[in-house]
């Protein structure tokens, strides 16, 4: 799954890493923030009337028959979120991107599953993480957040190599497929396609150990990303 992120770079990088600088209203100081987590608002990419918008997006998203029946999700698994009935109408309408620069998983021991250790992953190349979401957000220009609002990061199957550490992890795009992605003319199945071949492989990816500090939401700063050399996993 995916239930910690990072989002720490000027918002100018983002766009520009993803190849697109025909935006305004983008924050001149850096996001700052080394330790998302779900149900926070979150710095998210999608199309509005007005062209491509970024602006904060609460992380966790039920539909309206189902709010307050349970907590809202936080991911969905690209093998199904295209045609389940929770998020099939958001899969049509309501794409979008999360720029990141990684996530956190927390490996277990398997003798005694209390004992964790967090790891960072980001992509080898130090560039942005482009994160696959859907949900509903503002449209038209709206200022406020309407009832409902929300996104959820799209999941995959991790694949050999970092099954390790965890077995789902966030559906990361190239920054050509993310543009694509959030083309409003995409057809749904084309954005299917997109999520279940596109996807960036795990060899394009590192991990490493960081201190357990990261595992308190109320913990901030750069040193939740450094590299430890003392792991307990």
């Amino acid at each position: 799954m995916c239930g910690r992120i990072t989002q720490y770079r000027y918002p100018v990088e983002y766009m520009e890493a993803l190849g697109q600088m025909t935006i305004g209203g983008l924050s001149p100081e850096p996001l700052g923030r080394y330790n998302v987590p779900p149900q926070s608002r979150v710095q998210l990419l999608h199309q509005d009337d007005d062209g491509l918008r970024m602006e904060p997006v609460k992380w966790g998203y039920a539909p309206f028959w189902a709010q307050g029946k349970r907590p809202p999700a936080i991911n969905a698994r690209v093998e199904t979120a295209a045609t389940s009935k929770f998020f099939r109408d958001v899969w049509k309408s309501g794409r979008a991107i999360v720029p990141a620069d990684g996530w956190y998983e927390w490996k277990k021991d398997e003798a005694n599953p209390k004992i964790k250790q967090p790891y960072l992953i980001k992509l080898k190349t130090d560039e942005p993480c482009f994160f696959a979401a859907i949900g509903q957000f503002q449209r038209g220009g709206m200022a406020e957040p309407r009832d409902g609002d929300g996104f959820v990061i799209i999941t995959a199957s991790s694949g050999a190599g970092m099954l390790d550490i965890h077995d789902r992890r966030p559906l990361v795009l190239s920054p050509d497929c993310a543009a694509h992605w959030l083309d409003p003319e995409l057809d749904p199945n084309e954005a299917e396609d997109i999520a279940i071949e596109h996807g960036l492989a795990v060899d394009e990816f590192d991990w490493y150990p960081v201190p357990a500090a990261v595992g308190n939401v109320r913990n901030e700063g750069a040193r939740l990303i450094e590299r430890i050399s003392d792991p307990v996993l």
